[in-house]
């Protein structure tokens, strides 16, 4: 899978039928991926709360006949696939744990051409993937010269803040030459930087002296609102890309009580570390006034912090990737992420993050249920072990 600068048209159509070779062996594998699937799926997994979807990995990697396996004092789930030579490893990894505690359903509905579940595409057919992946190298005969570590990681969303995966690159005792992190969703992109990164809660409560017999007493909730609206008019550029999500707000009891609480949950990203620090001043500016003009406690949580960085996109294993992407006729997006790739950057191990097949939320369904499409899955089955190849092959990358 070498490209060859004297004749690249070679070098393409070879990586074209190397992938397509991988494509149809996938198709052979892809029944057990669905299986795994529906089994992880249905496994409660809160931030914090892993331990029993990480034991059902490590039983799934003992079945596989995989070495090495071990779950971590953090509840990290890991395996190896031992290389021919074992002289470099390689990662790949996932998350193993949801934002919700309890869905009412957790049953995954197999549908012709889909599959529709609670976290289907967050991030359950990339567990799902590292329990495959070792029967689909076996299906194809291919071995690498590097050992393959595969990687559930807890605590990894919200304020778990990637703290398995933290721990287990400080702790593991191995050092890795690159590792590619899997996402359930979207195929065809290709994340090779990460974004910077603040996330919090901005908390509303009232003070023990509030005059509840006051007419006009509007509680936590109208000093909220005025909160948001001028979060809202907070410029941001268009480049370096800067974003602030909004994506919760909780408060309150009943229509006819005067809410005592509200807690607004947010996540500001950008590609600048030095935006993301004005935006922190700016919330923290608009906090303080917003407290002092309506006689409430208002304060800032910051849950998690991260500096953007990664690879360049001119860097062999981003061209690479984004080779295997097109022979296998897919468009590769590429963009900055928000991914585990921070811990990959802060361990400095060059990484990629890639997506397994396509999805979307659907207005019909549960706000936590999502829809998947199984068909393109052999394709990001290939994509992996294509990628997981030229990371074997590229040992100057």
């Amino acid at each position: 899978m070498t490209t060859s600068p004297e004749n690249p048209s070679a070098a393409t159509s070879g990586l074209t039928a190397q992938c397509q070779q991988y494509k149809a062996a996938a198709e052979n594998v892809r029944e057990l991926l669905l299986a795994d699937l529906i089994h992880i799926c249905e496994i409660p997994a809160p931030t914090g709360g892993e331990e029993p979807r990480i034991r059902f990995m490590a039983n799934r990697f003992a079945e596989i006949g995989l070495a090495d396996i071990a779950i971590d004092t953090e509840g990290n789930g890991t395996a190896t696939i031992p290389g021919r030579e074992g002289r470099r490893n390689l990662l790949v990894l996932t998350n193993a744990d949801t934002l919700v505690k309890e869905p009412k359903d957790r049953t995954v509905d197999v549908r012709a051409d889909r599959l529709v579940g609670p976290f289907v595409g967050d991030n359950s057919i990339a567990l799902a993937t590292l329990t495959t992946l070792p029967l689909l190298l076996e299906k194809l005969n291919l071995t690498f010269k590097a050992n393959i570590v595969l990687l559930a990681s807890t605590r990894s969303l919200g304020r778990g803040n990637l703290q398995g995966l933290k721990h287990f690159l400080t702790t593991v005792g191995r050092s890795f030459a690159a590792g590619l992190c899997l996402e359930s969703v979207q195929l065809g992109r290709l994340n090779y930087h990460c974004m910077g990164l603040l996330l919090g809660d901005v908390w509303c409560r009232l003070p023990e002296n509030y005059n509840w017999s006051q007419y006009g007493a509007t509680g936590s909730i109208i000093p909220m609102s005025d909160i948001i609206s001028r979060i809202s008019q907070i410029s941001l550029p268009r480049r370096p890309l800067s974003t602030i999500v909004l994506g919760m707000i909780r408060g309150g009891i009943t229509a006819n009580n005067i809410a005592r609480e509200t807690v607004l949950s947010f996540e500001a990203r950008s590609e600048s570390q030095e935006i993301l620090k004005a935006i922190k001043q700016q919330l923290s500016d608009i906090i303080a006034e917003v407290g002092a003009r309506s006689g409430v406690n208002i304060t800032l949580d910051v849950i998690a912090q991260r500096e953007p960085g990664g690879l360049d996109i001119g860097h062999p294993l981003v061209r690479r990737a984004s080779e295997v992407l097109t022979a296998l006729g897919l468009q590769p997006m590429l963009y900055s992420t928000t991914s585990q790739l921070s811990a990959l950057r802060d361990a400095k191990i060059p990484g990629l993050t890639v997506g397994l097949t396509l999805g979307e939320r659907r207005y019909e369904l549960d706000e936590i249920d999502e829809s998947v499409t199984i068909n393109p899955l052999t394709t990001g089955l290939a994509q992996v072990v294509a990628i997981l190849q030229a990371m074997d092959e590229d040992e100057a990358q």
